[in-house]
Parts: structure tokens; sequence; C-alpha cells
């Protein structure tokens, strides 16, 4: 049997996928190498594997694990090894980029664009096969435009600065209860800053009818995705917009006006990878 991960920064959705077909799901939280080590990894599967799972850990003989930070190193793929090689002793592991999920998931073996738009921001031009093209996201710190964590910065800092709406203020100090000079501490003393501030775009989709501030937020958060990123690749027009993630698939209304505006046709936006994963997988590593 295999299981297949596709691991994001907030969360890792899983299958267990038999010779037979049979298919169990399930999630952990999510295991981004440049934020936890190793041993995090092996103990947080301890404590959260279902226990069917646990039952036939040493029966998985392959596991194929996507990651948001994959693919970077030797180094930053040897951390994924080691912690969930702690876990499946009998399994050889295979760590591919979330971007290969993406695209795998979105368009098979066709060639085309893909993206994710998660906690994190990723993107590229594929093949059929392969990942051919990928503009660098420059990550939380630099980067990722587009996503949970991009949003939940901006957010933060206007109402650290005091740029909101005092509407909005007022929601957001209703909910979180926090100053700015304690929410900027909060940001900067969390062991995982980038989904500490992805959380915050939730409070964004959820308010997102009460005022034009959170759409506006939204959306220009989506114009600098466009901006720096998806129109860099030659020839983008040509191609139609498939994307995976959270964010792209509850703020679907905002990024398909994006789209449009930029001249791309809307492909595919699925929530998360996993169905086209287990199609592409099980098309090509089992006999159902």
């Amino acid at each position: 049997m295999i299981l297949i991960a596709d691991g994001g920064s907030t969360k890792t959705s899983w299958c267990l996928l038999t010779p037979n077909g049979q298919e169990t799901l399930f999630e952990t939280e999510g295991y981004h190498p440049f934020f936890v080590g190793s041993d995090y990894i092996n103990e947080s599967l301890e404590n959260n594997m279902p226990e069917g799972v646990k039952e036939k850990k040493h029966r998985v003989e392959r596991i194929f694990f996507y990651s948001a930070g994959g693919g970077y190193s030797s180094e930053t793929d040897g951390i994924l090894i080691e912690g969930i090689g702690s876990f499946f002793p009998s399994a050889q592991i295979t760590i591919e980029t979330d971007l290969l999920a993406a695209a795998r998931a979105l368009l098979g073996d066709r060639e085309g664009f893909a993206a994710v738009l998660g906690t994190g921001t990723n993107s590229c031009i594929y093949d059929g096969k392969n990942v051919i093209a990928n503009i660098e996201s420059l990550g939380f710190l630099l980067g990722d435009e587009g996503s949970g964590s991009y949003i939940g910065k901006k957010l933060i800092g206007d109402y650290i600065r005091e740029v909101m709406p005092d509407l909005v203020k007022h929601t957001f100090f209703h909910t979180f209860q926090l100053t700015g000079v304690e929410l900027l501490n909060k940001v900067y003393e969390h062991p995982i800053a980038n989904r500490y501030c992805a959380s915050f775009a939730k409070f964004a989709g959820k308010h997102l009818q009460e005022a034009d501030y959170y759409y506006d937020l939204v959306y220009n958060s989506f114009q600098d995705f466009f901006r720096n990123i998806v129109i860099r690749y030659p020839y983008y027009r040509e191609y139609s917009f498939n994307c995976v993630g959270s964010v792209a698939y509850y703020f679907r209304e905002i990024l398909e006006r994006i789209v449009r505006e930029y001249g791309m046709k809307l492909g595919n936006i699925e929530k998360d990878a996993m169905n086209g994963l287990i199609a592409y997988h099980a098309t090509k590593y089992l006999s159902i």
C-alpha cells in the first residue's frame, strides 16, 4: 500500500491507498521543514495518526510526500524524511514540492499553469511531467503575495498602524482582544509565525460582506500576486489559471475577477490537491 500526503504549512492531508483501491483519508498539522524539525514531525505523527493507520504503518511500502517546503535542499528534505521515516520505518519516501502536487492534481498529464494559494504561495508552468518554470515566491518573510499569510500580515499591519476604518478596528479588537503592541509581540514570538499570520485571513473572509475594506484587502493581495509573479511568466495569457488552496477556494469570486482582468482563462480552482493526487497515483502505481 502507498501513502499520499499533501503537506502545507498549516495542515497535511493524507490518503492511505491499498492495492484494491480502498482509501483512508485523514489530516494532521502541517510540517514545513523551514519551521519544524524531524523530532517535532515524529512526535506529531505519534500523537495525531489515526489508530487504524498506526496498525498498518509497517505495511506502507511507499510514501509520496508533497511539501510546501520540499525540494529546496537535501537538508530540508532530510528533515521530512527523518521525521516521517521514524514513524513509517518500512517505507520508501519520496519528497516532492507542493507545486508538483498542484500540477499533478489540477492537470494530470496535461501541460499548463498551476498555482498554490494557501498559507503560502507558489506557481509554475508544467509540461505534463515536470515543473519547467517557476518564479520564486520568496516565502513568508519576503513574498508569498496573495497567500493567507500575506493577507494576514497586511491586516495585522493596518491594525497596528491604526489605518483601518473604525468599524473594522472595533470588530478586530472585539474578536482578538489584543492591542497593537500585544499583537506585534505575538507575531514575533510565535514559533510558526507564517501559520499564525495566515489565521487572520479567516477573519477577513468571515467579515467580507461587512465593509469594503476586507474586499479591497484580498483584492489588492491577489493583485500583488499577479503583478509580481503571474505576469512574469512569458505568454502567461496562453494558459488557463488553475489553482489549489484554501485561500483561492474561499476567495474564489475575487480571484476570478483578477484572473479575468489579467486576460487569463479560468481553469480549475480546488480547495486542496488530494482528490487529484489520488487519481494520479491510483492510475500510475496501483492496479485497481
